[in-house]
């Protein structure tokens, strides 16, 4: 009797929990949403204020100080100057934010946005403010995100496929979920991990949440050195995932050292192999990325990497780059693409004079490079 009771006893005592745990959720998600609408109106109140004033400039700095001053003396901390411009800041970027995005309030924490609204790039912003919103992200997942460069190694990797003519990017397609590079920072492992696949395995295992924020949108982890099988040999690939919005499976290859033919091969045996004997009747095509140190663009444009809708070759960094260092990197991986899409459209060049002939021989030195 007394082990009947136990049963009834702790499914009882896991409800109770349940239902003070969904509303501890639910308090959390509404006390949040409303501070965020009163920080709006806040910086709404104070713009208005401002606008009012004789001297805009000056009159601005001495309200701001004075109701700082007055806040926190009336309701604590969370009142500095600091803060109140960024409220201010926050109504000026967003004065529709209510109407238009009301929807990101439940998820989009004060910390959140005062994050984003340093931006100056407002499709940046919107980006992160709708992906935080959606994707719930911590502040410090959405910190993290923003000084590696996400959004924009993302755009960077999207621009890439768009079509010459239209500016448009053609139909939607596994390309715009691949980045290039990975930054992979989180792993506190050397930059210089050549010959140790296995210790760069391990580490994407023991961080593997922190891998798949990295990997973006709809990824699932399935397995690791996932064996595929013909009549007379054993193949294992390093990692498997899946995602739910291509509706495919993701083949990842890692290597340490610079991408080679070899690897370009054996990344496409695997997609061959895992298409014929691992996918679904529903899944769409597999897609396989090669995750190397480094890449050339020659060994890309002359092997199937450079037609190829399911292979890719992307770069991985152990370390934060700098902007700088981002920014060049980006620039880098734009200039090869238009360099190869001059090649296809088969542009004719532009007849120079004498005296031009040493910017065409540096710009023939570039894409040599």
């Amino acid at each position: 009797m007394s082990k009947t009771l136990d049963k009834y006893s702790d499914a009882f005592f896991s409800d109770v929990a349940e239902l003070l745990s969904a509303a501890r959720s639910k308090t959390y998600q509404s006390v949040n949403s409303i501070m965020v609408e009163t920080y709006w109106n806040i910086g709404r109140r104070i713009m208005e204020q401002e606008q009012s004033g004789k001297d805009r400039a000056e009159y601005g700095d001495y309200l701001i100080t004075n109701l700082s001053r007055y806040l926190t003396e009336m309701f604590g901390k969370g009142f500095s100057e600091a803060n109140l411009l960024s409220m201010r800041k926050f109504f000026s970027l967003y004065p529709d934010f209510y109407q238009s995005h009301r929807h990101c309030l439940r998820n989009l924490s004060w910390t959140n946005i005062r994050t984003i609204i340093r931006l100056e790039d407002e499709k940046e912003r919107h980006y992160y403010l709708q992906e935080a919103a959606s994707e719930n992200w911590s502040s410090r997942v959405l910190e993290r995100n923003i000084k590696s460069g996400y959004y924009r190694r993302l755009v960077s990797s999207q621009e890439m496929k768009k079509s010459p003519k239209s500016g448009l990017p053609s139909t939607p397609d596994a390309a715009e979920f691949i980045k290039d590079p990975y930054v992979l920072e989180f792993l506190d492992i050397p930059e210089d991990l050549q010959g140790k696949e296995s210790l760069l395995e391990n580490a994407l295992i023991n961080n593997l949440q922190k891998f798949l924020l990295e990997l973006g949108k709809g990824f699932s982890f399935v397995a690791r050195q996932q064996r595929i099988s013909t009549e007379t040999n054993h193949f294992y690939i390093d990692l498997v995932f899946y995602n739910y919005l291509l509706k495919c499976f993701v083949v990842i290859d890692l290597k340490t050292t610079h991408l080679s033919h070899a690897d370009i091969g054996q990344m496409d045996m695997y997609v061959r192999m895992f298409d014929a004997l691992k996918r679904g009747t529903d899944d769409n095509p597999t897609i396989g990325i090669i995750l190397c140190a480094d890449k050339a663009e020659t060994m890309v444009k002359y092997s199937v990497l450079n037609d190829s809708k399911q292979i890719f070759a992307s770069k991985y960094k152990t370390i934060l780059p700098t902007e700088d260092e981002l920014a060049d990197m980006i620039a880098r991986e734009n200039r090869k693409f238009l360099t190869a899409e001059q090649r296809k459209t088969k542009k004719p060049a532009m007849k120079k004079s004498k005296g031009d002939m040493s910017k065409t021989d540096e710009t023939v030195t570039d894409r040599h490079q």
